[in-house]
């Protein structure tokens, strides 16, 4: 997956991305938890966690350098102010 900035976008940091800055990732981590301690198979559980753990670890960074990038000091200043994807923890 290639990432990539539109025209038109904008730094929103109203809602909930005034406490995250990645809410979509905060949904699938509680998502990915959720559905490996409901499995009773605990190795598809523990690959679900993997597979999306792993996804994570390689794109978040890469996203986060190209907001930089596009939005350079308010973008720096915004993750000062939020959390990657826990409020007040991560």
């Amino acid at each position: 997956m290639s990432l990539e900035l539109r025209d038109q976008h904008a730094l929103i940091t109203r809602g909930v991305y005034a406490r995250v800055r990645h809410p979509m990732y905060s949904a699938f981590w509680l998502w990915t938890i959720a559905q490996a301690l409901l499995l009773p198979n605990w190795v598809a559980g523990s690959a679900g966690i993997l597979g999306f753990g792993t996804l994570f670890l390689c794109r978040v960074g890469r996203e986060e350098e190209l907001m930089l990038e596009a939005f350079g000091e308010r973008y720096r200043d915004y993750m000062r102010r939020t959390a990657r994807i826990v409020p007040w923890i991560y």
